[in-house]
């Protein structure tokens, strides 16, 4: 048989008998006179093999592993991890549908918030907000959230979303004096006035150690996309609430 008619009768393209070849899968057979290699049946049982063990998921270095055990031996260890493989993301399959299903209701019902979807805890605290003007500040603000509520661990975000409805309720002023700050400088007045500001609402709870300018992260992130004057007003605002907690 030629490359192409074993490639026909397993199944297989020719460009794939070939990369099993280089992979060091499948030997290569010996040339005619003709340069053309001439594949046997043996070359057909090997690799059909080979085509079902990577059907079944497996990489070529554990293809290669079970056909080196010439008892067979390896192929049941092999295809029981694989086996546990797939039961465990069956698992957060099932994890991820179970989330998914009272959002789809919400959807259909037209409840889920622009933002969404989003957690419960998210989805409260931006319904606690209400419509509020239009700010840059707040737009901003609310990327960050949508942020935090996709990396944060769930049981430290929904603290962090409990906690960050004591503030809602001073949100509209907070973000007025913030926007004023997108075109001045870190020592404007107003600076200090915003940091304040933000500081007499901030819970104790959210005095962090923010990590040095430039550490890279998300904290980086999120400063690069404040003016520096607003960059300055929030670092001062926590710094004040650290302040405040230390004995």
């Amino acid at each position: 048989m030629r490359i192409g008619e074993i490639a026909a009768l397993v199944g297989v393209t020719p460009r794939a008998v070939r990369h099993y070849h280089q992979a060091g899968l499948l030997p290569e057979p010996p040339r005619l006179a003709n340069g053309y290699r001439e594949y046997g049946v043996r070359d057909a049982v090997l690799l059909a093999r080979i085509r079902r063990l990577a059907e079944l998921g497996l990489g070529l270095d554990e293809v290669r592993g079970v056909l080196a055990d010439d008892a067979g031996r390896g192929l049941v260890e092999v295809l029981e991890e694989l086996d546990e493989d797939l039961r465990r993301q069956e698992a957060v399959i099932r994890e991820r549908r179970a989330r998914l299903a009272p959002l789809l209701v919400e959807a259909r019902a037209g409840l889920l918030p622009a933002d969404g979807p989003v957690s419960p805890e998210l989805a409260a605290l931006l319904a606690g907000l209400g419509e509020l003007p239009e700010s840059p500040m707040a737009a901003k603000d609310r990327e960050i959230l949508s942020l935090l509520d996709t990396v944060v661990p769930e049981a430290e975000r929904v603290e962090l979303m409990r906690l960050m409805r004591d503030v809602s309720g001073s949100a509209t002023e907070l973000y007025a004096l913030l926007d004023a700050l997108a075109d001045t400088s870190p020592d404007d007045p107003r600076v200090d006035e915003a940091a304040r500001a933000l500081a007499a609402v901030l819970p104790d709870a959210l005095a962090v150690e923010l990590p040095p300018e430039g550490s890279g992260g998300l904290a980086d992130a999120f400063f690069a996309d404040l003016a520096p004057a607003q960059s300055a007003a929030v670092r001062r605002a926590l710094a004040l609430v650290a302040e405040r907690r230390s004995p």
